[in-house]
Order: structure tokens, then C-alpha cells, then sequence
């Protein structure tokens, strides 16, 4: 059986198709891990642990000499993502009623819910498509791109960052196993090479514990408006992506493989309501949305990165063949 070449005949594959096997398990069977117990529950459940290892075998393949580049294009990245929030954010605040919309087909919709999508982009997925498709030097981008997580930059956008602190540790600890392989990668060539072939393999492990986060009844429960919200995040801050990567040097695979929204963007409108009550009363229905966004672009960016980068492809052997 050529089980593998067959996975990877699907756009992003190997990320897409545990993905979605996860998510089916979670949504249909959500119990089945602490049944089953032990080392099964652990995977199932276990995806910041097998993501935290990737990152050391990724940091593991990058040379320190490459380190101006990470910084222009993780900079360029986040800077693109955070644009795309709060330009969205303050358009749809002169339409949209703090207390959201309340009727009609955009019932639940509140600049929350648009902020808290758009902000945010899902790192793990990040990873695993750019180890696929793009540089590893645009793969440590992302530890810069790390701050864009939990509600800091969500509560600036939304104009209340005098209620929180800049989460400095939470973002040291984000960076830390990047750093650890960057460390043991450009002290030992043999580290790199050793712990840089695990990078491939554990794609598929961490991507089907990502889908055991999800449940595709949110989808259901969302309705069409969160998969169009989910639809927008992709194209919207896909296009700004593609621009921002582009100026800096790169073929625009990084950027739109940072079109997605995070699965902890899911909990920002909760922490955002802890921290300012005013937003309480819009938080359930666009956690709703947001956790719709989250599943749909964990689809569409995969097949959108896919496509993206055979468009690259052809377009170089054109020019080489011309």
C-alpha cells in the first residue's frame, strides 16, 4: 500500500489529513482518549509537548548567521497580521454596536470576534507548512510572530492595553525550545543533522493532537457566518501576508501560510471579558466564531499554501526554461 503517497497527493497533506482524523475522533468520540488512557490519551491530548520537541529539532536546523533575516521577516509578518486586525477592528467598530450585532444573519458578529480572528495566527500549522513548502529560516520567524499570542495585542486593538502587562515570560517560554535547538544545531553539526530529520516525521503527530482540540459541531453552531469569517481571515490577511513577504525578500509562502487563525484565539474573547466586563455580554457568540475560524482556516490555508507554492514552482521553472 503506498499509504504515504497517497497522503501527500492531498495539498498539505500530511498536516491536513490526521488533522481532520483528529478532529472527526473529538467531535463524534470526544471521550475516547481518557477512555483508551495511557500513552494514546497522552498523544491525543499531548500537542504543546510534541510541538515543543519540534521547535528544538527547527531550531535545531537554523544557522545563527541567518538571524537578520528571521528578525526582518517575522517582524514583517506580525506586523502584517496586527495591521490586518486592527485596521478590521476600528472599520468595524463605526458599524458595529459594542454590544454586537443582535438580529439578522450576522447575529453574534462584534468587532471582538473579528479582532480575536484576524490577530492571531495557529503556529503549529505555520511550522509544519513551511518546513513542507518554504525556508527554515521563515520557520524561526515565527518566534518572533509568538507575541501575536493570548489577548495582549487584541486589547490594544480594542484600546484597552493599560489592563494588562506585556506577558514577557509566557513569551520566553515560547521561544525558549527554538532557542535550546538553535543553540545545540550551531555548536554540533552532527545535533543538527541528527535532530533535523525528526522534523518531517513529527508533522503528522502533532497535527492529529491539533485536531483532537477541535470539534466540527462548532461549525454547526456557527453557521455560514463563522465559516465566511473563516473564508475572509485566509483571503484578507493572506493578501497583506503575501505583500509583507514578498517585500522582504521572500516568494509569498510564508505568508500565506500565516493566514490562519490560532487555536488559543478561541479563549481570547473569555480573557478579554475577564479582564473589562463590558465585553461579556458579545464573548460567547464570538468564541463560537472564532472557534469556527479556527477549524476552517486550519483547512484552507494548508491547500491555499499548497497551491501558492506550486504556482512558485512554476513560475521559476518558466523563467529558468525561458
Amino acid at each position: 500500500m503506498q499509504i504515504k503517497k497517497n497522503i501527500e497527493r492531498v495539498p498539505g497533506g500530511m498536516m491536513i489529513i490526521p488533522l481532520l482524523l483528529g478532529a472527526l475522533i473529538n467531535t463524534f468520540f470526544p471521550n475516547l482518549g481518557k477512555t483508551l488512557g495511557s500513552f494514546t490519551n497522552a498523544w491525543m491530548t499531548g500537542a504543546l509537548p510534541i510541538l515543543s520537541v519540534f521547535f528544538v529539532c527547527i531550531g535545531a536546523t537554523i544557522d545563527l548567521k541567518a538571524t537578520p533575516y528571521i528578525l526582518k521577516k517575522g517582524g514583517a509578518l506580525l506586523g502584517a497580521k496586527l495591521l490586518c486586525g486592527a485596521t478590521l477592528g476600528i472599520l468595524a467598530a463605526q458599524f458595529i454596536p459594542a454590544t454586537g450585532i443582535q438580529s439578522g444573519f450576522f447575529a453574534g458578529l462584534s468587532v471582538l470576534a473579528i479582532v480575536a480572528a484576524m490577530n492571531d495566527t495557529n503556529g503549529g500549522l505555520y511550522m509544519a507548512l513551511i518546513s513542507q513548502f518554504g525556508r527554515k529560516e521563515e520557520a524561526a520567524a515565527y518566534s518572533l510572530m509568538s507575541l501575536e499570542s493570548g489577548p495582549f495585542f487584541t486589547m490594544v486593538t480594542l484600546g484597552v492595553a493599560g489592563l494588562a502587562d506585556f506577558p514577557l515570560p509566557a513569551f520566553i517560554g515560547t521561544i525558549l525550545p527554538l532557542v535550546i535547538g538553535m543553540v545545540l544545531g550551531n555548536l554540533d553539526r552532527d545535533m543538527r543533522e541528527f535532530l533535523s530529520r525528526a522534523v518531517p516525521v513529527m508533522i503528522p503527530f502533532f497535527a492529529f493532537a491539533l485536531g483532537n482540540t477541535l470539534n466540527f459541531m462548532n461549525v454547526w453552531k456557527a453557521g455560514l457566518l463563522g465559516i465566511l469569517m473563516g473564508v475572509a481571515v485566509v483571503v484578507i490577511t493572506g493578501t497583506v501576508l503575501i505583500l509583507a513577504d514578498k517585500l522582504t525578500g521572500g516568494n509569498g509562502i510564508a505568508g500565506i501560510a500565516a493566514a490562519s487563525t490560532a487555536g488559543n484565539a478561541a479563549a481570547v474573547p473569555a480573557a478579554i471579558a475577564a479582564i473589562d466586563k463590558s465585553y461579556a455580554p458579545v464573548a460567547p457568540a464570538a468564541t463560537m466564531l472564532v472557534a469556527t475560524c479556527v477549524i476552517v482556516t486550519a483547512i484552507l490555508v494548508p491547500i491555499a499554501t499548497a497551491w501558492w507554492a506550486k504556482r512558485v514552482k512554476t513560475c521559476e521553472n518558466q523563467k529558468i526554461g525561458g
